[in-house]
């Protein structure tokens, strides 16, 4: 391929989006590295010839995001530091006619599936052999495992189908096999992500078997914490808190997205459930697994959304007391059921509802995090920043969640477990001093 110098080529990629395209990162990552092409994942160094773009095109925010950041890279080919520019992921796999022509600068596009059309850009093989092998672009200590592609859900307001296709499952064989290559490689934590986990093993198995997969996990030696993030609520399959109880290495920890609570906005939003569902749900999963820590995502504004709606998602977080909430505000997007819907929540007005929604969970995050005053946790050490460690509880993910924040005279190792006692307490943030090695 043509560069600037003699120098081999070197990749930068920059992912965008969400833990699945950061997987999709690693896999293209692992691919190039296996045929002798250097690369690194969002490197500051300049040093690179080539970037990659792995975009988001799921809401309006991170449509922008993507866009700016392929403008970006476009300025940097034509001031001759790049000499080419690629674009892969969501938005690409989305917009590529209209992208294609509004910014012809970029070398070539790729949807999501397209890896073995992209390696050949680079006059690289796709090795089959190489399945479940990837460059982490996290820290050792953690990875994430996705064990599905696409969504057969049919929310009105999500775009994901449109992007990512049918659900598809990866089989428990090849997911126990990466799962035991991470655990080699140094992974203490491995955060299980699909669009949808609970639909896992229908189309390869005709049946639910995620909890199968748990299990099988779960006797992956030096595995410490398996973690389960997007779990749909609607047909719940409920041997799931059985497996979570039983197998010490999961954690309590579930995040289940729920977006609304008024029937009105789950109807609209074509969610299969109702308010009283979910309610039984909630303290069915509170009852089989004590201690749970559930974690949910909201959305405001959604077409047709009124005070009394927002009103009643208030009162359903104050009686259910999530431990961990998320909230979007909604984006009217093309290609979806809602988009034939009229936007009329104004987006000042849909900033506003997400900001009342949370000021009401930032409380029951401060009264549940004072609990905690007191108590001894097992922490992962996470890193270290300003002289201080930042490490996280079985009841905490990455980036989204708490952090706990130990001051240490004495050195911890980066990705190790130690028992903390929690001295002090805030919204979203627990501080706390080494009382052990765990």
């Amino acid at each position: 391929m043509k560069t600037r110098t003699l120098q081999r080529d070197k990749v930068n990629i920059i992912t965008l989006g969400c833990s699945k395209n950061m997987v999709d990162s690693e896999v293209l990552s692992g691919q190039l590295k296996a045929n002798a092409i250097d690369v690194v994942h969002e490197s500051t160094k300049k040093d690179h010839n080539i970037v990659v773009v792995n975009t988001c095109g799921f809401i309006d925010k991170a449509k922008e995001e993507s866009v700016n950041t392929i403008l970006d890279q476009v300025a940097l080919k034509k001031k001759g530091r790049l000499d080419k520019v690629y674009v892969t992921g969501c938005l690409s796999q989305r917009y590529r006619e209209d992208l294609e022509k509004e910014i012809p600068e970029v070398d070539a596009w790729f949807g999501t599936m397209e890896l073995p059309l992209m390696l050949k850009k680079f006059e690289a093989d796709y090795k089959a052999e190489l399945i479940g092998e990837r460059l982490l672009a996290t820290p050792q200590h953690y990875a994430y495992l996705k064990i599905s592609e696409g969504c057969n859900r049919t929310c009105a307001f999500c775009a994901i189908p449109l992007m990512r296709g049918g659900h598809v499952s990866r089989s428990i064989e090849d997911l126990v096999k990466e799962a035991e290559g991470l655990v080699r490689r140094g992974v203490k934590e491995i955060m299980l992500i699909a669009q949808e986990l609970t639909y896992y093993g229908l189309d390869l198995y005709k049946q639910r078997m995620l909890p199968e997969l748990l299990h099988r996990l779960a006797d992956v030696k030096g595995l410490e914490w398996i973690r389960l993030h997007y779990a749909y609520p609607s047909k719940f399959p409920l041997e799931i808190l059985d497996v979570m109880r039983e197998r010490p290495n999961i954690c309590n920890y579930l995040d289940m997205p729920l977006q609304h609570a008024s029937d009105n906005m789950l109807k609209a939003m074509r969610r299969q459930i109702t308010r009283a569902e979910m309610t039984e749900l909630i303290h069915t999963i509170r009852q089989r697994v004590p201690g749970i820590c559930l974690r949910t995502t909201l959305i405001a504004g959604f077409p047709g959304e009124t005070e009394a709606d927002v009103e009643e998602l208030k009162g359903f977080l104050q009686e259910h007391r999530f431990d961990r909430v998320g909230i979007f505000s909604y984006s009217h997007e093309e290609g979806t059921s809602a988009y034939g819907l009229a936007d009329d929540v104004p987006a000042e007005m849909k900033q506003q509802r997400a900001q009342e929604v949370m000021e009401v969970q930032q409380e029951i995050s401060y009264e549940k995090n004072q609990e905690k005053v007191g108590r001894v946790f097992r922490t992962l050490i996470d890193k270290k920043e300003a002289g201080r460690y930042l490490g996280r509880t079985e009841f905490d993910s990455v980036e989204v969640d708490n952090e706990v924040i130990v001051q240490s005279e004495e050195k911890l190792p980066i990705g190790e477990f130690v028992n903390v006692r929690i001295t002090k307490a805030y919204d979203y943030d627990l501080e706390g001093e080494v009382v052990s090695a765990s």
